[in-house]
């Protein structure tokens, strides 16, 4: 029997869960979502058939997973909202929020609490996503296999073994699209300078990333070697690249890195003291 899944909260994220579950082949009326406002569920319902509900306590009475999909800033009303149906009905609960360690969440909602928490990204919407997991103690090795089915839904599953390791996830991943479309912009602008139109020069780089991202998703090769191979000595690919390493590339995304994972880590004492 497939599990049913609830929703708390029907924004951008759960709505490219919900699909990609649907797209995977979960029957939509195992699936729930809420929000306060039956207008903001109109669409996620016509798109999807499921169910709809605005009262969070009574669409997780059935839940065997539920998953937490609101803003951070709303988690700790959400959460405590929830504590007592979720205290009775034990249901898996995943969160997507980012910044909340499992500590706060589950002295939100009572303790004892079945907990993965998720660090997804943006390309989840397109069903490319890549996310890391942390389980708690209490979830079992079933809990966990439905945690990666519905997070494998719209993309890749990474597991981490210690709860810090999330803000490294971050740092990689949750951020990590930014800083691909940073590179983007930069490549349009130089492309620009040299004589191209935006258009031709924004299409040729995002259809060149797809087309590395490819490569090495698929190739036995690491990045270090797939980047020597276009290389040739004394060609025009090496001299970019040693100017990139000259100007200090590397050390720049290490930092930028590292100032992201700080950030996690100091939201999550943020929110631990509220």
């Amino acid at each position: 029997m497939a599990s049913r899944v609830t929703f708390i909260g029907a924004g951008n994220m759960a709505s490219a869960i919900i699909g990609g579950m649907i797209d995977s082949g979960h029957p939509a009326t195992g699936i729930t979502a809420t929000s306060p406002s039956d207008a903001f569920l109109e669409p996620i319902h016509e798109r999807y058939g499921i169910r709809t509900n605005t009262d969070n306590a009574a669409a997780v009475r059935d839940a065997d997973v539920v998953v937490l999909a609101v803003k951070p800033q709303v988690m700790k009303e959400v959460c405590e909202g929830l504590r007592d149906t979720l205290q009775r009905q034990g249901p898996l609960i995943v969160s997507v929020a980012a910044g909340i360690d499992a500590a706060t969440l589950q002295a939100w909602m009572g303790g004892g609490i079945a907990l993965v928490r998720c660090m997804p990204n943006t390309p989840s919407l397109v069903g490319a996503g890549a996310a890391g997991l942390y389980a708690t103690p209490e979830v079992t090795a079933e809990q966990r296999t439905q945690a990666s089915e519905l997070l494998g839904a719209v993309g890749i599953v990474e597991w981490v073994e210690e709860e810090s390791l999330l803000d490294a996830v971050t740092a990689v991943s949750g951020s990590g699209p930014a800083y691909f479309f940073l590179m983007f912009e930069a490549m349009e602008e130089a492309g620009m300078k040299l004589g191209l139109p935006a258009e031709t020069a924004r299409r040729l780089a995002i259809q060149t990333a797809l087309g590395a991202a490819r490569m090495a998703q698929e190739s036995e090769l690491s990045p270090a070697r797939l980047k020597r191979n276009v290389m040739s000595p004394g060609g025009t690919t090496e001299r970019a690249v040693e100017h990139l390493e000259q100007a200090g590339l590397r050390a720049m995304m290490i930092d930028a890195m590292d100032a992201c994972a700080k950030r996690a880590r100091d939201m999550g004492n943020e929110f631990a003291q509220r």
